[in-house]
């Protein structure tokens, strides 16, 4: 796989940090989730796929030296604290780094390494705040509605934190030296809404929220619902799509204003609408399945699987405990992902076997654990 032989040290946090930790290892990378310990009574990511378990615990001083001797021979950190934290415990940057020049240290944070908020606690809806985006996302005359918590936490955090980490990583094969990714939540939803930036000039964001092209104001770019209760998504906006959507809905295009009407949108949109709620989901899909108008079926998570085109693709997969989930994405042509099809890791569960491979000895191990700053969680077998 296209990582295969890096190593990864991910400290245990919330949503961002696991899933740039399991992009990693799906793609080949052998990453050490650090969970803390003494250990939580329930484990909260559920992204360890691929990933082993070393419970430490990183507030004793015993703990704190035994991540440094790790770094040594890692070539990644994933850390998900705020600013300061790691700092306090002596594993900063400057300190890690002095000791392994070679480390990537990635510190992925909502607001970043510096500014008025850096040591400020936050959730996926502040930093899609001040980002900027959730002021354009929202339907016309409600508030803005930030769409579950998969724009800054996943998109603007994880995945860029992972694509940080692996332009360092090439780096690092000219220089040979590590460095610091500060991977910010707001920044990085900032630069994901680039093209938002970019096509202010074109007129398609001169409206309020709600009224334009692409944020629910025009009948073509919309959602509707269909008989049986479920949805129909609509994107033609392109005139040669348009024509057949308004064939299949079984309009005249001639008896109907211009596409780019502004003021006779909301019209349309009922209009569409009567139209859609009179037959099923599956109908209108025998409609438009085949034809350009760019009308899909809206599938439910537990739909998706089924879908013949998803299931052409093998786009989704199963573990060992028949769970589903998304294949890693993008397909490579020579190194594709092969994601674990085991269970995610129980805290604490390769505490010994990681210790011993990064060169620790059972003496050594042994009086971590006399000291609590470490723990074993193995799993019991199934008689």
């Amino acid at each position: 796989m296209a990582l295969s032989g890096v190593r990864v040290l991910e400290l245990a946090g919330l949503a961002p940090s696991p899933l740039c930790g399991m992009i990693l290892a799906d793609f080949g990378a052998q990453v050490v989730r650090v969970d803390r310990c003494p250990r939580s009574a329930m484990n909260t990511d559920v992204q360890g796929r691929g990933k082993r378990s070393l419970a430490l615990d990183l507030k004793q001083a015993r703990g704190a030296a035994a991540l440094k001797r790790l770094c040594l021979r890692a070539d990644v950190l994933v850390e998900p604290f705020r600013r300061g934290v790691m700092e306090k415990l002596g594993l900063g940057p400057k300190v890690l780094l002095q000791e392994n020049t070679k480390l990537i240290y990635a510190r992925l944070t909502g607001f970043g390494q510096s500014g008025k908020y850096a040591k400020s606690a936050g959730h996926d809806i502040n930093y899609l705040a001040l980002s900027g985006v959730l002021s354009k996302l929202g339907r016309k005359d409600e508030n803005p509605y930030a769409p579950v918590n998969l724009l800054a936490d996943f998109a603007g955090g994880g995945v860029m934190c992972a694509m940080g980490i692996i332009m360092a990583l090439y780096e690092r094969t000219k220089s040979g030296k590590g460095q610091v990714v500060d991977a910010s939540m707001v920044e990085g939803t900032a630069y994901l809404s680039s093209f938002l930036w970019k096509s202010q000039n074109l007129g398609l964001w001169n409206r309020l929220r709600g009224e334009n092209l692409l944020d629910s104001g025009a009948p073509f770019y919309e959602t509707y619902k269909t008989l049986d209760g479920k949805f129909m998504a609509v994107g033609a906006i392109e005139p040669q799509f348009y024509e057949q959507l308004v064939k299949g809905l079984g309009l005249d295009s001639d008896k109907l204003p211009s596409q780019l009407s502004f003021s006779d949108w909301p019209e349309m949109k009922k209009m569409f609408a009567a139209i859609f709620s009179k037959k099923t989901q599956a109908e209108w899909c025998r409609i438009f399945d085949g034809t350009d108008a760019c009308v899909t079926p809206v599938l439910s998570l537990d739909e998706v699987a089924l879908h013949q085109h998803n299931k052409e693709r093998g786009s989704f997969i199963k573990n060992d405990q028949e769970e589903i989930s998304p294949r890693p994405s993008p397909l490579l042509s020579r190194t594709p992902a092969t994601p674990s099809p085991r269970r995610d890791p129980f805290i604490g569960e390769h505490t010994e076997e990681i210790l011993l491979e990064f060169g620790f000895t059972k003496e050594e191990i042994a009086k971590l654990h006399s000291e609590k700053a470490i723990e074993f969680n193995k799993p019991k077998a199934n008689l």
